[in-house]
């Protein structure tokens, strides 16, 4: 017998019972985007390997280690996307959607990095983010960030999650802080983990995000990041800091907070949460005004985000269980006798004309009644529709409301208004 083969380890399939809940909770996210105006792009998951190496910076983590990079048959080297910004970045400089424009733009789909999988983290997973472009001001930034904190209140976990902010501020005063930072750690080597030190000339910003607690405790005697923005660094997010108190959204300022990909700037914002065990970020985000320069195009101003949804689907699991997904069906059609299983896919299409929206299943390969009544329970139906000899020779059908036990037999073309007046 031949060996089973398994998915890829990290690389997860998800099953009808999840996906369920999956399309629920997006189709709630996706409710809020175009309430607020956004528009759907969709990307390739490859792109060429440079688009990363340039957007992301080449001593990164996630570009040195992590990336799914391959030659294709004409020896160009590709890559598994390990985020959307780039490829964003990339489509709309490729078909003149930035210059003198504003857009905004949201895409959803999976993205790949090859690091240790663990609980709401994997090597596939899937991202919802978002990107504006063509706006400079703090206003916008606020905006992404309401428009997040409106989808806590309409996933049930508001309470759970915490806003983190910080501004990281110009190229050119991150650049004077960096010197600053490194003469510093240099100072105190002996207390810095491996990782750190590895990172310390590299990328020495990432050391603020270790989570080493020797080196946390190092670090408050650290420069602050603060004492280095340039003035219109300040200036915007002293307003975006104004603009989420007038909006009543409460925030924290944490200093330590930077982003691991070289392409930000001025404001970067995490939302966390202590609800799956040890602190995790749920979604985060920033400005990232000379990307689209870095890739080819001319400078336009950018912000954005990006959200896990293995994580927020656990959140939502864990900490609000009434928000299920819906009932798979809502009608079940059951059949039993000569000639009724051709009538119930004849009365099932008449009934699905009308109701388009209808979940309605037909039973199919046999039983008896009380089997088939069986099956409608499995598949969470809340109505069964009856047709045997009786019923197809009249003209008629059974409508039982499965909740109830309750049942009536009416005339076949009064069945659709009967199910929208039970549905509604």
């Amino acid at each position: 017998m031949a060996k089973n083969i398994q998915a890829i380890r990290g690389m997860n399939d998800y099953l009808p019972k999840d996906t369920a809940l999956w399309q629920r909770i997006e189709g709630t996210l996706k409710k809020v985007l175009d309430g607020y105006g956004y528009s759907e792009i969709r990307l390739p998951i490859v792109e060429q390997t440079p688009l990363f190496k340039r957007a992301i910076g080449e001593v990164t983590d996630v570009v040195e280690k992590e990336m799914y990079t391959f030659d294709d048959r004409n020896g160009d080297s590709l890559t598994l996307r390990p985020e959307g910004t780039a490829g964003c970045v990339r489509a709309g400089i490729e078909h003149g959607l930035l210059y003198n424009q504003e857009q905004r733009l949201w895409y959803i789909g999976p993205m790949f990095r090859y690091e240790r999988p663990q609980k709401g983290r994997y090597r596939q997973f899937h991202q919802l983010g978002a990107e504006v472009f063509g706006l400079h001001g703090p206003d916008i930034d606020a905006e992404l960030i309401l428009l997040t904190a409106r989808w806590w209140k309409a996933l049930g976990i508001a309470e759970h999650v915490k806003l983190e902010l910080n501004s990281i501020g110009s190229l050119e005063a991150r650049a004077n802080y960096r010197n600053a930072l490194v003469g510093f750690l240099e100072q105190h080597v002996d207390v810095l983990d491996e990782d750190c030190k590895r990172r310390m000339y590299r990328n020495p910003l990432r050391v603020l995000d270790s989570k080493n607690p020797e080196v946390q405790a190092l670090l408050n005697d650290a420069p602050r990041l603060s004492e280095y923005l340039d003035e219109a660094s300040r200036a915007h997010f002293t307003g975006l800091c104004e603009l989420l108190a007038q909006a009543g959204i409460p925030y924290t300022i944490n200093e330590c907070l930077v982003r691991g990909l070289d392409y930000y700037n001025r404001t970067v914002f995490e939302w966390v949460t202590t609800s799956l065990g040890a602190q995790g970020t749920v979604c985060a985000g920033g400005r990232y005004d000379s990307l689209v320069e870095q890739l080819g195009g001319r400078a336009v101003p950018a912000v954005g985000f990006a959200m896990g949804l293995e994580r927020l689907v656990l959140l939502v699991q864990a900490l609000n269980p009434d928000f299920t997904a819906p009932p798979t069906i809502d009608v079940y059609l059951i059949s039993s006798g000569a000639g009724a299983q051709r009538a119930a896919m004849q009365l099932a299409e008449r009934v699905r004309d009308v109701l388009p929206q209808l979940k309605l299943m037909t039973n199919y390969g046999g039983g008896n009644f009380k089997k088939q009544i069986t099956r409608a329970d499995k598949w969470g139906a809340c109505v069964a529709l009856i047709l045997g000899e009786n019923e197809v020779a009249a003209q008629q059908v059974v409508v039982k409301d499965l909740r109830s036990g309750e049942q009536e037999t009416l005339a076949q073309s009064e069945t659709a208004a009967r199910l929208a007046q039970m549905l509604s």
